[in-house]
């Protein structure tokens, strides 16, 4: 990581809202990204994939059937979940236990789309996260798939983080370290991606979110890119639906 990216910027709206609501599909950097985002403006994090992969793995652990919509909604309002909402550390804890690697298995990540595209989950869950963004005094940076659009229509930036799926599959095979064949990495990218975008679209920009596609950039490069979307929007000066680092 630059020196450049160890500083963080001044604080932005001191003492107001600041929500970063940040969408995009799977291997598009929107963790590390948003995680780096947060830490630099001093703001809080929050990882909504995490709580779907959290409620995917206490349904499996507690023997839920994944297609019966009515049971995942019942597990998704029983869910004991403690997930961290801090750029500087990573946990999700389910009644106690530390679920932070587990959820990141594949049979997690073959099993997830199910309980993310569950109606009646997803309704508690987004209950969940505007209820987190709340309590951190709407300063936070939040992402996932319908942040934009549903949990958080009203955030002072919203954003699409983007790639080609060249890329995207690439990033994903490294984040892995390489645990994952070429058919595993499609799975959890290219075809959860189909699944999921059938009840949320995550793909191209909602009127007022701009498009930041990081095909040709670093992980650096992206993060300057976001952070300079955020400034120019609270700033208010005009930014291109498709931002000056897309395509």
């Amino acid at each position: 990581m630059t020196q450049e990216l160890i500083e963080t910027v001044d604080v932005l709206r001191p003492g107001k809202s600041l929500v970063v609501a940040i969408d995009g599909p799977s291997g598009s950097g929107k963790s590390s990204v948003s995680k780096e985002v947060a830490r630099r403006l001093k703001l809080a994090y929050l990882d909504t994939g995490a709580m779907y992969r959290a409620l995917t793995w206490f349904c499996l652990e507690n023997g839920t059937d994944l297609d019966d919509a009515s049971a995942v909604e019942v597990a998704a309002e029983a869910l004991p979940l403690d997930i961290s909402t801090s750029p500087q550390e990573e946990y999700v804890r389910v009644g106690g236990h530390d679920v932070t690697l587990a959820i990141r298995e594949p049979a997690i990540s073959a099993a997830v789309s199910a309980v993310a595209t569950t109606l009646g989950a997803r309704t508690e869950l987004i209950r969940r996260q505007r209820e987190l963004i709340e309590k951190h005094h709407r300063r936070m940076v939040v992402e996932g798939r319908d942040i934009t659009t549903v949990v958080a229509p009203h955030a002072e930036v919203r954003m699409l983080l983007t790639a080609s799926e060249e890329a995207r599959l690439r990033r994903r095979g490294i984040q892995l370290g390489g645990s994952q064949n070429a058919e595993q990495l499609a799975a959890q990218v290219t075809h959860r991606d189909a699944k999921d975008s059938t009840v949320v679209n995550f793909t191209t920009a909602a009127d007022g979110v701009v498009t930041l596609d990081s095909s040709e950039l670093d992980f650096d490069e992206t993060v300057q890119a976001a952070l300079d979307i955020v400034e120019t929007v609270v700033n208010h000066t005009a930014v291109p639906r498709r931002a000056i680092h897309g395509d």
